[in-house]
């Protein structure tokens, strides 16, 4: 008897090792935490990466303002709140400011608040002085989502929390209303619990994954916009011509440096298409060349160059009729 109940116990013990090896068999393999197609820490390098292969060269910094920059998703919308209350729509506005200025490609004008600067200027009594600007952004967010993806075990469980955004910009000619350019940026991000036999990581509602989907998804469309806009060239205008000294706008932070060397043409004649009804500007005579001999001023907007002809003569021309190119095709 007491060999048969010796037995049964080895019995229930090869069983529930069985079971326990069963289990373990086909418990889900871990999900791996897959990060987003760009984050920020990757365009960020891939931008240091270029600048430091490319050859030094000035940067133009485009007047560019914000305009509309609205949530067109679901997400955040209240009966209770109208257009004007829209902290989505706000976040997203703060975060491609601050994007386009960190970029260093931009002068960055205020649009959006620009109400509470009048109102501030006025209280102070100070004549408000607005600069125009080349370029204007529009768009929105116009997708935002959460999803949960979880896995579940004979003894384990694992949860992945995602968060997904797109946004869409235009960029606009203010003088013409042309969208000259329309692109979009994405970001995603996840955070992963797991546990086995219930024990392991809890992970609550993480509200954060938001804002770093929405951060990346601006961080993409910043560095799409810049990328286009790089292929332009880098062009500026004699502000004064003294003699064989040439005043220019453009200084240090805009890449300029002693020693460049710059081409002059001639504003081309704009013409009206018939066929767009668009004006159409003809390429312009190239005329001479200019090497920096110094620069000066003490912030973006007021700084310049100060440049003498090395060939060529801008005898019979006036300034406003010039224009000044960096690598400018003869």
């Amino acid at each position: 008897m007491f060999t048969s109940m010796s037995g049964s116990l080895r019995l229930g013990t090869l069983v529930a090792a069985a079971i326990f090896a069963t289990g373990c068999a086909v418990q889900s393999p871990p999900i791996v935490a897959k990060e987003p197609a760009q984050t920020v820490a990757t365009q960020k390098a891939a931008q240091q990466a270029v600048a430091s292969q490319a050859p030094p060269a000035p940067v133009l910094k485009r007047k560019i303002a914000l305009g509309r920059i609205t949530n067109e998703t679901i997400y955040g919308r209240s009966l209770l709140r109208d257009q004007h209350g829209d902290p989505l729509g706000k976040q997203v506005s703060d975060l491609l400011s601050k994007a386009l200025s960190e970029s260093g490609a931009y002068l960055v004008f205020e649009r959006p608040d620009i109400g509470r600067l009048r109102d501030e200027a006025q209280l102070t009594g100070d004549a408000q002085t607005l600069i125009g600007v080349d370029l204007l952004i529009v768009g929105s967010l116009t997708e935002f989502g959460r999803k949960t993806i979880g896995e579940t075990g004979f003894v384990s469980a694992s949860k992945r929390q995602v968060a997904f955004a797109k946004m869409d910009l235009r960029l606009v000619d203010v003088r013409t209303a042309q969208v000259v350019f329309a692109t979009s940026g994405a970001g995603e991000a996840s955070t992963e619990s797991a546990s086995t036999f219930g024990f392991g990581s809890q992970a609550a509602y993480d509200g954060t994954l938001n804002d770093t989907a929405i951060r990346q998804a601006v961080s993409d469309a910043t560095s799409r916009l810049t990328t286009a806009l790089a292929s332009r060239p880098w062009q500026t205008y004699i502000l004064k011509a003294e003699s064989n000294r040439l005043f220019l706008g453009g200084g240090k932070t805009q890449g300029v440096r002693e020693g460049m060397q710059f081409e002059v043409f001639t504003q081309g004649e704009q013409l009206k298409s018939p066929q767009t009804g668009a004006v159409v500007t003809l390429p312009g005579r190239h005329i001479a060349s200019l090497r920096i001999d110094g620069l000066f001023g003490n912030s973006e907007l007021d700084e310049g160059s100060v440049a003498s002809v090395v060939s060529g003569s801008l005898a019979g021309y006036k300034p406003e009729q010039l224009v000044v190119r960096h690598g400018g095709t003869r």
